[in-house]
């Protein structure tokens, strides 16, 4: 069983420093709101055994040095439910936040909703989610770490609604608690991995290294922009193709450079996100996430040169719009032969999260800029495409659809497709010459691409 951190010790884990926000005032009833037998005198022991009067505490602190508000849970205070008290404490933490523009973070180790309270206690759950929507509304991150135990309506709203979605290894993790599953339920569906390859968390970080990771999240969100992020440089080869053939070619050598090797030269440091958050990720297929560059943060989804899967571009739209809420510029990289189109992909709803990436891109108030690295395949490489602001390298190339299906929609035969991709013109000089792209990316200056 992984261990079971108080909320002083939570706190103490990843705090630079600490101090408590003052407490709201609340008429108390006898035995709360339902006059429930025996309530003041189980929250009189928690009380005793925890030191803590509610079931969160909550403070203003200094994360790897950015200041953020942080609420932390109490499992061991009635099992860390939430009650109206809890409910108080939260709305002020969130207030508080947004009255001094600062991050939330919340260190969540709950049960779910507390029982001597009934549907008041329940109620709490639309109160917490109404102060992290005003929260989101005001453009300020919120991230949140699954503590053992995350469960009931605290994993599905301060947990599972967070900006980025944290977990200690080995938690338990789920909605429902280890007491109302079915009694068949498998385990190890409600942990923090499988939260993680389901894409709901977005890291799995050991407590050691916990205070570092939550630092440089929080430096990365908080630092908006409003200058669109500079075109990399090419990292292949700075010659043109001589033919559409050429470039198609050139575009899919395996020894072409790939996104993790444009990552890594373009940021100094970079954190990603970690899937959809509708049950799924495409790790292989689509890297989202926030990096640093000149000292800027910049967001950035880029695809992997395979066939992208749904969940791939369900993440790089949660990115985008997540970007262009906390006015942070995105880069992204197009690399994919096309989006998956096998039958699972259709049975995943391939056609509406590329719709769906279309949309947050179209609409994206943040300056977006893109770079194609390789194979620019059809709509799933144009859904994460900038319009007006698209770059491409001279080993990349952009087509309607690949020279080879092409050739089979218009009945050639094999021997023809290098003449059809002449005929798309799709070679990186085409591209520019039709004006579908800015420019060619060859070297990176200051001011532009060269």
């Amino acid at each position: 069983m992984p261990e079971r951190l108080s909320a002083r010790e939570a706190l103490a884990l990843v705090a630079d420093d600490f101090r408590e926000l003052p407490l709201p005032a609340r008429d108390a009833r006898p035995d709360g709101p339902l006059a429930w037998p025996g309530y003041d005198a189980s929250r009189a022991r928690a009380a005793a055994r925890t030191g803590e009067e509610e079931s969160v505490v909550c403070g203003h602190a200094t994360v790897g040095g950015t200041p953020a508000v942080l609420v932390a849970f109490e499992f061991g205070f009635l099992g860390g439910s939430l009650g109206e008290g809890t409910g108080d404490r939260l709305e002020a933490a969130h207030t508080y936040a947004r009255e001094r523009r600062l991050p939330v973070v919340s260190l969540v180790a709950t049960g779910g909703s507390r029982m001597q309270e009934g549907m008041l206690a329940l109620t709490q759950l639309q109160r917490v989610a109404r102060q992290s929507a005003l929260t989101r509304a005001a453009g300020l991150p919120q991230l949140s770490v699954l503590r053992d135990p995350t469960t009931g309506g605290g994993w599905a709203t301060l947990g599972a609604g967070a900006d980025v979605v944290l977990a200690l290894p080995g938690a338990q993790v789920g909605f429902a608690g280890s007491r109302v599953r079915p009694p068949d339920a498998d385990p190890t569906a409600y942990t923090a991995e499988a939260q993680l390859t389901a894409g709901t968390v977005d890291a799995v970080v050991r407590t050691g290294e916990l205070r570092e990771t939550l630092g440089r999240w929080l430096a990365l969100l908080t630092a908006p922009s409003a200058e669109p992020a500079p075109v990399p440089g090419a990292l292949g080869r700075t010659d043109l193709p001589a033919t559409g053939w050429d470039a198609v070619r050139r575009a899919r050598a395996p020894e072409r450079p790939r996104a993790h090797a444009y990552l890594d030269a373009y940021f100094t440091r970079r954190a990603d996100l970690g899937g959809d958050r509708s049950g799924g990720s495409d790790p292989d297929g689509m890297l989202c996430g926030f990096g640093t560059r000149d000292g800027r943060t910049i967001a950035y989804a880029a695809q992997t040169g395979t066939a992208t899967r749904p969940a791939g571009y369900r993440t790089a739209a949660r990115l985008v719009r997540l970007a262009d809420r906390l006015s942070i510029p995105v880069l992204t990289l197009v690399d994919t032969p096309g989006a998956a189109n096998d039958a699972e992909a259709e049975r995943q709803g391939a056609g509406a999260a590329i719709a769906d990436l279309f949309a947050a891109v179209a609409t994206a108030g943040t300056p977006v800029t893109t770079l194609v690295i390789g194979e620019g395949g059809s709509g799933g490489a144009l859904a994460l495409a900038a319009p007006g602001n698209t770059w491409v390298t001279p080993d990349s190339y952009f087509s309607v659809i690949a020279p080879e299906l092409a050739a089979a929609i218009l009945k050639r035969p094999p021997e023809q497709v290098r003449a059809t991709a002449d005929q798309l013109r799709v070679r990186p000089q085409d591209l520019v010459a039709l004006g579908v792209v800015r420019g060619v990316a060859r070297t990176w200056c200051r001011d532009r691409p060269t």
